[in-house]
């Protein structure tokens, strides 16, 4: 993440584009922190943040772009998700949960009590409605992925976390399963699933992995690959 220019620096000439290669445009204002930092309810207020920004110990992260990988990952467990969760709970993609005051992570995925939900203009949820927060690994969110958004989401109390990385070798999602030890408040790894993912909690799901870049509902997908 970079910051704003300098007010010192010289602007770029109308038309000439800046000097990395983008079109001229109106400079953005960084949004600039209170002494004690960001806090969970100003994702709602702060102007113009980019999509999918989170809030991390009271600073603002930005995500970069997407890889395929990512996206296509998370489009076959979601819907591997909706296809397969029992009716008492909802899916949701790319939704933000308020840990506590300074905290306030956007998981990939989220498996929640479907008496969570408040209304369409609801932009959050509470941790204790959280039954799995999935993140699937990205080059620039590794270490969040891997150590800070995990411990934070175990702190906080949600029972199951999923990891997400790529095979590197056969370019499929591999699953790395979590469940919280309430007595540490820590997770313990339950399972590391290659080509197909079989759990059973916090629900029954079976998911062909290997079905990464096929589009969803096709044969092969989901629950119909695993009973076929």
């Amino acid at each position: 993440m970079t910051g704003a220019a300098s007010e010192n620096e010289p602007e770029n000439e109308p038309g000439n584009g800046s000097e990395n290669g983008l079109d001229d445009e109106a400079a953005y204002r960084w949004p600039i922190p209170p002494p004690e930092g960001w806090t969970a309810d100003d994702l709602d207020r702060i102007p113009d943040l980019p999509p999918h920004t989170e809030l991390i110990d009271g600073s603002l992260v930005f995500r970069s772009p997407q890889t395929r990988f990512h996206g296509r990952s998370m489009r076959l467990l979601e819907y591997g998700f909706l296809s397969q969760a029992p009716d008492h709970l909802d899916v949701y993609r790319e939704f933000t949960v308020k840990l506590d005051r300074r905290n306030r992570p956007e998981p990939d995925l989220l498996v929640v009590s479907a008496e969570a939900y408040t209304g369409p203009d609801q932009t959050w949820h509470r941790p204790e409605d959280v039954l799995l927060a999935v993140e699937v690994v990205s080059p620039d969110s590794r270490e969040r992925d891997r150590e800070v958004k995990p411990r934070k989401y175990a702190a906080a109390g949600v029972p199951h976390f999923w990891r997400v990385e790529k095979d590197e070798e056969k370019g499929f999602p591999v699953v790395y399963v979590y469940e919280l030890d309430p007595a540490t408040k820590s997770y313990g790894l339950t399972g590391i699933f290659h080509d197909r993912l079989k759990a059973t909690a916090p629900f029954d799901v079976e998911i062909d992995l290997t079905a990464v870049d096929r589009r969803p509902g096709a044969s092969g997908d989901a629950r119909d690959s695993a009973q076929g």
